[in-house]
């Protein structure tokens, strides 16, 4: 273990022994670390607060704050962050509320760049990309593979999809689908299918074309949700892909972002 003489480490703490806590960090007593991370330095994590193995904590990042919530007494609320993740300069991960279920989760190998925050109750997946300034608030979920584009607000409760793309500067205040784009201004739309970003994760040809039909039908055919989910499940039966998206909106609270036209939404799905 190496601990900067400058850092302060409570004695409750608990810490693998190959932890490296740099200089003028700062660590509480119901913090745990395990091995392998590294903060670099400036960086405080507190509350009861689980970190894995193999992170990178960069300056000035704060991991384990009370949740900006009114309702917030000072309970023994949870932050838990997996394996492998990076959380760049001035990175915020607030823990939960009761009222959200105690825990706010980031799952493995994550790359949260400067300046992303993320609010109570939000729970994280695995692989993701958070850009510069993204903005989580409370009970936030976010499937695996997803990437959110710089400047970027999101509304408490929303859900974004695994494998979902979001642009920069943009706002979402609706669920966001796996498998789909999402960009424009104060109340982001649907652009089609993330098309670029499946092939990068090997999706076939065959997978992704059957997800496009079903895009249209979900999305650009003018049926209502739930007619459009009935149609897809009588026409798509059998694909695991779509199910998941099917199963996704029917889950949704405050609704399913809405597409834009099929011309304008298929300009680069084929670059």
């Amino acid at each position: 273990m190496q601990i900067h003489a400058t850092a302060i480490v409570h004695p409750g703490a608990k810490l693998a022994e190959d932890v490296v806590v740099g200089p003028f960090c700062l660590v509480g007593e119901h913090v745990s670390i395990g091995k392998g991370t590294k903060l670099l330095s400036h960086v405080t994590v507190d509350g009861w607060t689980e970190i894995g193995e193999r992170n990178e904590l960069h300056p000035f990042s704060s991991i384990g704050g009370p949740p900006q919530h009114l309702g917030y007494k000072g309970e023994p609320t949870r932050v838990v962050i997996g394996d492998d993740n990076i959380l760049r300069e001035y990175v915020t991960v607030n823990r939960a509320t009761v009222q959200g279920g105690g825990l706010t989760s980031v799952g493995n190998k994550n790359f949260l760049m400067a300046y992303v925050h993320v609010a109570h109750d939000c729970r994280l997946g695995n692989q993701l990309i958070l850009a510069n300034a993204a903005s989580l608030a409370g009970h936030i979920t976010i499937g695996d593979h997803a990437i959110i584009g710089g400047l970027t607000g999101v509304h408490q409760f929303v859900r974004i999809g695994a494998y979902a793309m979001v642009g920069g500067c943009c706002g979402v205040v609706q669920d966001v689908p796996p498998f789909t784009r999402a960009a424009g201004g104060y109340r982001s739309k649907l652009y089609g299918l993330n098309s670029i970003g499946l092939r990068r994760h090997g999706f076939s040809g065959e997978r992704i074309s059957v997800l496009k039909k079903a895009y249209d039908l979900l999305f650009r055919q003018g049926h209502r949700s739930a007619e459009a989910i009935k149609l897809a499940r009588a026409e798509f039966n059998d694909q695991a892909d779509v199910a998941q998206i099917l199963t996704f909106m029917e889950a949704t609270k405050r609704g399913i972002s809405r597409s834009i036209g099929k011309d304008q939404g298929d300009e680069d799905e084929s670059a």
